[in-house]
């Protein structure tokens, strides 16, 4: 296996910024952004959308996520006239 090629693994928060939880696992992933844990120790944050912590599958809930008036902008360009 060649050395120094694969990416680092460390531990990141992950934060789901619609249910506002959070969540440390480890990742490839890095970011600018850091905050303190639970634990005294700080990691990287990398802020995400949905998460098993607000998607409708995983909580029952519906959730209707606009982002930037996406569905407004389709309804208004598809729109059937009668």
């Amino acid at each position: 296996m060649k050395k120094d090629i694969h990416p680092g693994y460390k531990k990141v928060i992950f934060h789901d910024t619609s249910s506002d939880t959070k969540f440390l696992t480890a990742s490839t992933m890095t970011s600018d952004e850091t905050t303190e844990w639970e634990d005294g120790n700080t990691y990287p944050v990398i802020k995400i959308e949905v998460s098993s912590a607000s998607h409708p599958f995983y909580t029952g809930k519906k959730l209707y996520v606009d982002t930037a008036g996406r569905v407004e902008k389709f309804n208004r360009r598809y729109k059937k006239e009668k």
